[in-house]
C-alpha cells in the first residue's frame, strides 16, 4: 500500500511527540512492506488563504504542490497533530485549506462530489486532557470535523483515529507503549 504521512505540528522541536509519532508510524509502514512518503508541516513554507480569490487561484507554493502529490499518490492517509484549543492547530488547518482545493479534492458545482474516493485515512490527536474527556465531554468536535467535513468530503472512507492523552504525564513506559502501538498500526497499513 502507498500510505502518505502527514507530521501536523507545527513546531518543528524534534522533542516533539507528534514527530516521535510520525516516524513510529512510516517505521511500522516500512517493516510492513509499505511504501511511505513522509511531509513535515514544520518544513513547510506557505501562504494562508485571505479570501475566496486566493483560494480558486491556482497555488504557486512548491510546498504545496509536493503536499498535493502526497495527498493523491496515497492510498491510505495518515495525519498526527497536537490539539489546540480543541482542534487541528492553525497553521495544519490552513494547510488543508490550501491542499484540499475545488478541483484536486473535490468537484464544485450542482452537487459537491469528491475526487479522492477510494482512500483511507487515519487521524492520531495528542493532547494535554485525558482522551474519554475529549471524546465525551466535549464530544471530540474537532476531530469530527476533520473526520466529516474534511477527510470523508473529499472521499477518504474509512477514517480511522487514535487519541492520546495526558500527553504531558505520560511516563516514559507509557510513551514506549504508544509508540509501539503506532508503529503496528503502520505496519497494518490502519
Amino acid at each position: 500500500m502507498r500510505i502518505g504521512i502527514i507530521d501536523g505540528h507545527p513546531d518543528g522541536d524534534p522533542g516533539r511527540f507528534c514527530h516521535a509519532l510520525a516516524d513510529a508510524y512510516a517505521k511500522g509502514a516500512h517493516e510492513g512492506g509499505h511504501e511511505v512518503r513522509m511531509l513535515r508541516l514544520a518544513d513547510l513554507a506557505f501562504p494562508i488563504l485571505l479570501d475566496r480569490t486566493g483560494w480558486e487561484a491556482p497555488h504557486a507554493s512548491p510546498d504545496l504542490t509536493e503536499a498535493q502529490d502526497l495527498v493523491a499518490w496515497s492510498e491510505h492517509l495518515m495525519l498526527v497533530h497536537p490539539l489546540w484549543l480543541g482542534s487541528a492547530p492553525a497553521r495544519l488547518k490552513a494547510l488543508l485549506e490550501q491542499v484540499f482545493r475545488p478541483g484536486f479534492a473535490f468537484k464544485a458545482g450542482r452537487s459537491l462530489t469528491g475526487r479522492l474516493t477510494g482512500r483511507s485515512a487515519r487521524i492520531i490527536v495528542t493532547m494535554g486532557m485525558p482522551a474519554l474527556i475529549y471524546r465525551l465531554w466535549f464530544c471530540a468536535h474537532g476531530l469530527n470535523a476533520m473526520k466529516r467535513n474534511i477527510l470523508a468530503f473529499v472521499g477518504f472512507r474509512p477514517v480511522y483515529d487514535t487519541l492520546i492523552g495526558n500527553i504531558e504525564g505520560l511516563t516514559p513506559t507509557r510513551r514506549q507503549a504508544w509508540l509501539s502501538s503506532v508503529e503496528t498500526l503502520g505496519f497494518r497499513g490502519r
